[in-house]
């Protein structure tokens, strides 16, 4: 008898030496297993595959990925593989290398594969190479946290979401672009329950213990991060809050202790930092507030006081504008990893 199953979805995973190989295969292994492997568990009768995963590459040439792992290519774009799936993994780039000038036959092939109805699906540090092959301007755009500076300064036609987890680019949601680093996971659900079924994306989360991190990605976000630029008086005010941006009036002691005027001071750390002098200032207080919250078991409200805030209420708001989480929520969050997160009063729960 003729089989008459329908073929399984092609997706076509991009590979080259900048790739992370734990994304790379971890993405094939989940998505190999759509239709069997739940079934195999739990002694069902085997289905068919429903996802047929391939590496697709500069050329079909075996290479060493990040972390020297072996990659053997499926096919090469020169051979113009089509599918209804492509998927740019994370990649490992410093946060401020793009991709400009690489793989151009690479780009082209994606280009031409958005333009012939494919999905364009993007993890992590994926997206800087999504951005490269211009289809994200004037898109919104996520990735992971520590690479809002490189698009920023690389591809400012892209309207950058660092704090989502995984972003729709556009209405029909055929350019959807994950955050951080295991946002992989998020993406391969997403993936499973669109082009298979809602059902086998649950079997295939509980077979790996997957999950979608709802949280958005600013919980795990560093607030604080040293933005490399040339202007000296600047990096000396940056030194001088390090020390006491928990100081009443932090803004009129930096003017003070850079001998400018406030507007010049204020026009200047704009331009070298890409922040305001206060929100420069909320950001390590709040970053402060986190590491308190995580290794000590201090009140919330002593906390407060601690980084700079008289006002607990303004600083609660502050820090879920800016984290995405309660303090209370944070500190049981991330204090599990530090202390065992077995403290908390009945009021820190909220």
């Amino acid at each position: 008898m003729e089989n008459d199953s329908p073929a399984p979805v092609e997706a076509l995973i991009v590979a080259v030496p900048e790739t992370a190989g734990s994304a790379l295969y971890g993405m094939i292994d989940v998505l190999a297993a759509t239709g069997n492997l739940w079934q195999l568990l739990v002694g069902e009768e085997l289905g068919r595959r429903l996802i047929r995963p391939r590496i697709v590459s500069p050329s079909t040439e075996s290479f060493l990925c990040g972390n020297e792992i072996p990659v053997v290519p499926h096919i090469g774009v020169e051979a113009d593989p089509a599918g209804e799936i492509v998927i740019l993994p994370e990649l490992w780039l410093a946060p401020d290398e793009d991709m400009k000038g690489r793989y151009p036959e690479l780009m082209d092939w994606i280009r031409r594969r958005y333009k012939a109805g494919a999905m364009l699906y993007s993890a992590c540090s994926g997206s800087i190479m999504l951005a490269e092959t211009g289809l994200l301007n004037g898109l919104p755009a996520s990735s992971h946290w520590g690479y809002a500076d490189l698009f920023r300064k690389s591809y400012p036609e892209v309207a950058f979401r660092p704090e989502a987890v995984m972003t729709f680019a556009d209405t029909e949601g055929r350019i959807v672009t994950a955050g951080g680093t295991t946002s992989w996971h998020d993406l391969a659900i997403h993936i499973i329950s669109r082009h298979c079924s809602p059902g086998e994306a649950v079997r295939i989360a509980k077979v790996y213990l997957l999950k979608m991190h709802g949280e958005g990605q600013l919980p795990y976000e560093s607030l604080v991060r040293r933005n490399p630029h040339a202007d000296a008086v600047v990096r000396k005010c940056e030194e001088w809050l390090a020390q006491h941006f928990r100081e009443q009036n932090p803004v009129g002691g930096t003017v003070a202790a850079s001998a400018l005027k406030e507007r010049t001071l204020k026009r200047r750390f704009k331009t070298a930092t890409g922040l305001s002098l206060m929100d420069y200032v909320q950001n390590l207080r709040v970053e402060e507030a986190k590491r308190l919250l995580e290794t000590s078991r201090t009140a919330i409200d002593a906390i407060s006081f601690e980084v700079g805030y008289e006002n607990p209420g303004f600083f609660r708001r502050l820090f879920k504008r800016q984290t995405g989480l309660t303090p209370g929520q944070y500190r049981r969050m991330f204090q599990s990893l530090t202390l065992g997160g077995e403290f908390q009063t009945d009021a820190e729960k909220l």
